[in-house]
């Protein structure tokens, strides 16, 4: 059996995934249905379940599938969708990734790194946008000072503020790191710290990486444990769906997943569903290796929801508003919203292609976004409430895992969505935002709605950041 294993033990079992696969094919609609009602126990899924659930192309058991995701996920997190914005302070890089627009060969792109001023800058936009949580990007490259300049650009982000605004919560997306480096940005306050194997098929992953300390396939995989034994509660995997065979990939991502819940007691706090989207300088991007059709696509959604329903599911304004609006349905608890991939791109305003590390979607605004997320019942939700009360990690693993976050979720999302109405909205968004307010009222337990009543009592006197 030919497994990739680093030193610390991040086992990827390829044959053993090909052979799941291959059982799973030849399940019945009767199969299908036991796993979906296993489903609904919210305890997860084996591989063998998922390998079940991802041949389905009937429509009607597509249907099932589909509305068993929506109810586990409204069981776990309610009907909040909380919303953030990533933050490119550089698109400097060493490696050489054939997908990635970002690439050290890569000579069309223009490279910036923002300097500390400029970070400011960009977050005094964020900020005034209405923005509460950002998601900090930067190439495996930085300037002189070297990993400093990440600690210096969180410390830039949480001192910045503008009116009411102010960043609350920075999450990380930055390459791996040393066991000490972790310790670094453990220590700088960050939320969750995210990074993607991109693929987990050690021939794929040969191929599309050529150059820079990317190539380690190894080193990429341990990244996670090395920021869990630093004491970072929350870490964010995720596959770039398209190098390699989506259901290959779901599953290995299961066994990294099962690894990091056996070694440490917890799994990922949030898994990213990037597809590939076309990259200056980029073929590969352009026409990826294993395309994943919206069908797949929204089937990959609803499965990884219901194998690991505690986990929060981020969707990136990579895809276009229609299909972000239907998996909302489908599991996605995080999106992002009126995104820049290019480092000072909201100041500067229109994406620039040229420094871009690839082509959006979704080009809405953030109040647009919020609106058209309250029209279709949702809460959009700025909460960075768990973060900052402790509940990481296992604590949140304990409330997420019977559905008792919600609880929390919930009411946060109101107040921090009235905090959002009345500071930023425009009277389009405001007027929808009210309504949906009132009506999520209406539907809650009256415990939860007497919480929820008294946090908005307290945004509507004028109180900001009010939390349970």
């Amino acid at each position: 059996m030919k497994t990739t294993t680093s030193s610390e033990g991040v086992p990827i079992r390829e044959e053993e995934i090909d052979a799941v696969l291959a059982a799973g094919a030849t399940r019945d609609a009767a199969h299908v249905r036991e796993v979906l009602a296993k489903a609904k126990e919210l305890k997860g899924l084996s591989a063998s379940d998922v390998a079940v659930l991802m041949p389905i192309s009937d429509p009607e058991l597509l249907g099932e599938l589909f509305a068993t995701a929506r109810q586990v996920k409204e069981e776990i997190y309610g009907r909040r969708l909380v919303l953030f914005a990533p933050l490119y302070i550089s698109n400097l890089c060493g490696n050489e990734c054939l997908y990635c627009a970002f690439r050290v060969r890569n000579k069309d792109v223009k490279r910036r790194a923002l300097s500390q001023e400029e970070i400011a800058q960009e977050i005094t936009v964020l900020v005034e946008q209405g923005h509460k949580r950002v998601l900090l990007v930067a190439g495996e490259s930085y300037p002189q000072e070297g990993f400093s300049y990440v600690l210096r650009s969180i410390e830039t982000i949480y001192a910045t503020r503008s009116g009411n605004g102010e960043i609350r919560r920075v999450n990380a997306n930055v390459a791996p790191l040393t066991l000490e480096e972790f310790r670094q940005l453990k220590a700088a306050r960050i939320g969750t710290y995210q990074v993607f194997q991109e693929t987990y098929h050690h021939a794929t992953y040969a191929k599309m990486h050529l150059g820079g300390k990317k190539m380690d396939y190894n080193w990429r995989v341990t990244a996670m444990d090395r920021a869990m034994e630093a004491g970072i509660d929350d870490v964010g995997i995720g596959v770039l769906f398209g190098l390699a065979d989506w259901r290959f990939e779901v599953l290995a991502m299961m066994q990294h997943i099962a690894h990091l819940e056996e070694r440490f007691g917890v799994g990922p706090h949030t898994i990213s569903v990037p597809r590939l989207e076309p990259a200056t300088g980029s073929n590969i991007a352009a026409q990826p290796p294993h395309a994943v059709g919206d069908l797949d696509f929204r089937k990959i959604v609803a499965i990884l929801r219901l194998a690991v329903p505690y986990t929060g599911i981020i969707m990136s304004t990579r895809e276009t508003a229609n299909i972000r609006r239907e998996t909302f349905a489908l599991g996605v608890s995080q999106i992002s919203a009126g995104s820049r991939t290019n480092p000072g791109g909201y100041v500067e305003g229109d994406p620039v292609a040229v420094s871009e590390q690839f082509s959006l979607g979704d080009h809405r605004g953030l109040d647009e976004v919020v609106r058209d997320v309250a029209s279709l019942g949702y809460i959009p939700s700025f909460c960075t409430a768990c973060y900052r009360l402790g509940r990481t990690g296992h604590d949140f693993m304990d409330m997420a895992k019977p559905g008792a976050i919600k609880d929390h979720c919930d009411p946060n999302a109101l107040s921090t969505f009235l905090e959002y109405l009345t500071d930023y909205a425009s009277p389009e968004t405001q007027a929808a935002g009210e309504k949906l307010i009132a009506d999520t009222l209406e539907r809650m337990n009256d415990g939860v709605r007497r919480i929820s009543q008294n946090l908005l009592a307290k945004v509507r006197e004028g109180q900001h950041d009010v939390l349970c």
